[in-house]
């Protein structure tokens, strides 16, 4: 947007914001004044930009930024969804999407596939990791300067529709043509799931999307079919999602009529979320690993665990989202998510970290920056707590509001396992090409025989050292690279249960929830 009309965009949003609150009502009467005469005010203030602005101005793009700059005057998570980014919010909150069913990546100037997607059209018709696709119902792929949304555009569509495509197999260095019917393919939220040992599970989850607690019912049962008795549900990273379905997940673990969550709006009205006679893991050992990027449906979990003395929560601070969202239409397309509630844990404590109704988003979203300088990331001592926000649980647990769960075990962060960004590309560029060369042979590898037996003479990876000679390299750094080259190789070849067993032989969290596992025994 150009500078010079900035004067009038803060208008807009002035004027915008007195009208646009007819749209939260909940009944026949608008919020604000006379909704007629309102929108008639913006209508006229609009047109008069229209025709007598003396730049040429787009106004729809005036009136999304103006809607953007008021919910930000509100709270940090109530926000704007443009109509042309409302599909790919919903889908990744409903945790599916219509189209051919692949990941992919650009390796060179070509789309590659890294793998299909379980359940999905391309997996039924035999497209394999490392296939390249050339043509997409004539329109051809290759050789372009292709993003990620031109990519999408073309594979993506409605339900059971064809679309064609020419593809390359490098393995056999044939090319062949095959018909695909677009239909829904699942986001997966459950990453991966696998027996640590011979009695403790593990479950990854990334988000709490529709489709998560059929996704970690499934896991759940496979892993007690496997003579699971502990489980290590892991909620680093994971963002939040809707509630509902994370109070399913506690479910699982907390005995009928246990408190898992409450919620109170701006009218004081309280609703209240119990644990139900069906859950299957309800007697089982549980540890939940949680950091400062666990926020929202995963603090629901961590906190209504940990306020019920169930299980031990492993980590550091999670990030402190306690604002519970409703998705509204504007009716062009667009939608707001506006803050309607706060949400507790059973001991009446809010996890929603402090924040100014001035504070940029961008301020508030640096909370990682400020708990690194402060120490918070390296030491427990260093996390602030608040004696007024002191709780006690049933069994008398001390636990704390204002800002995030604190957990039971503190593991600090593990800064030596970070390599300089600068390799990232070349490492991952690199462990792509090598499967891709050599997928026939090391697709007679298990997984098991690969961590135990891949590489342990150096030779592969001395190779990418090959490329790295103008760089002066720490004995400490080249063995972080060796060992990430390892784990990328695994990821392409194994795909996500490849990559975290290797990841775990050198978690943190992993190795402290044995340490614990060993002590009570």
């Amino acid at each position: 947007m150009n500078k010079n009309n900035l004067p009038i965009y803060f208008s807009v949003a002035v004027v915008f914001g007195m009208f646009i609150g007819s749209f939260f009502g909940t009944g026949s009467k608008p919020i604000v004044g006379n909704s007629s005469a309102n929108e008639q005010k913006i209508k006229r203030l609009i047109n008069y930009i229209q025709r007598d602005y003396v730049d040429q101005v787009n106004t729809d793009e005036l009136l999304d930024g103006a809607i953007a700059q008021m919910l930000e005057k509100l709270d940090p998570h109530s926000v704007y969804i443009p109509k042309e980014n409302l599909q790919l919010v919903t889908e990744n909150m409903q945790g599916n999407f219509v189209g051919i069913g692949v990941q992919f990546r650009m390796i060179g100037d070509t789309i590659t596939v890294i793998q299909p997607i379980k359940g999905g059209p391309s997996i039924k018709k035999g497209i394999k990791a490392g296939d390249r696709i050339l043509i997409a119902d004539n329109d051809t792929l290759y050789g372009k300067d292709l993003q990620s949304g031109q990519i999408l555009k073309r594979l993506k569509g409605q339900p059971n529709t064809e679309v064609n495509l020419q593809m390359y197999r490098k393995s056999n260095d044939s090319i062949f043509n095959v018909t695909l019917n677009r239909n829904k393919v699942n986001i997966k939220s459950v990453d991966v799931a696998y027996m640590l040992n011979d009695s403790i599970g593990y479950i990854k989850l990334d988000r709490f999307a529709r489709n998560t607690y059929k996704e970690f019912k499934t896991s759940l049962d496979e892993l007690l079919l496997n003579g699971m008795t502990d489980l290590v549900l892991d909620l680093r990273g994971n963002s939040g999602g809707f509630i509902d379905i994370a109070n399913k997940i506690v479910d699982e673990f907390l005995e009928d009529g246990k408190l898992i969550v409450f919620t109170k709006n701006n009218k004081g009205d309280v609703n209240e979320s119990f644990a139900t006679y069906k859950g299957d893991f309800e007697k089982g050992g549980l540890y939940v690993l949680i950091d400062e990027n666990s926020a929202s449906a995963s603090e629901i979990v961590a906190g209504a665990l940990q306020d019920n003395d169930k299980g031990t929560i492993i980590g550091r601070r999670s990030f402190g989202k306690g604002l519970v969202q409703e998705e509204m239409d504007l009716g062009d397309g667009s939608a707001v998510r506006l803050t309607t509630a706060r949400y507790y844990t059973p001991t009446g404590r809010s996890i929603q970290k402090p924040y100014k109704k001035e504070e940029s988003t961008t301020n508030y979203n640096e909370d990682f920056r400020n708990r690194y300088q402060n120490g918070e990331l390296f030491h427990k001592d260093s996390i602030k707590t608040v004696d007024s926000l002191q709780y006690k649980t049933p069994k008398g647990k001390i636990v704390f509001g204002g800002g995030g769960i604190v957990p039971d075990v503190f593991v600090p962060i593990d800064t030596s396992a970070y390599i300089p960004t600068i390799f990232f590309g070349r490492l991952n560029n690199f462990a792509f090409n090598y499967v891709d060369n050599n997928r026939v042979q090391l697709s007679k590898l298990s997984i098991d025989e690969f961590i135990k037996e891949f590489d342990k003479n150096n030779e592969v990876s001395n190779k990418f050292f090959n490329q790295l000679k103008d760089y002066k390299l720490s004995l400490k750094t080249n063995q972080l690279i060796r060992r990430n080259l390892k784990i990328l190789i695994a990821r392409d070849l194994f795909n996500d249960i490849g990559m975290y067993k290797l990841q775990h032989k050198s978690d943190k969290m992993i190795q402290k929830v044995f340490e614990l596992e060993t002590e009570q025994q």
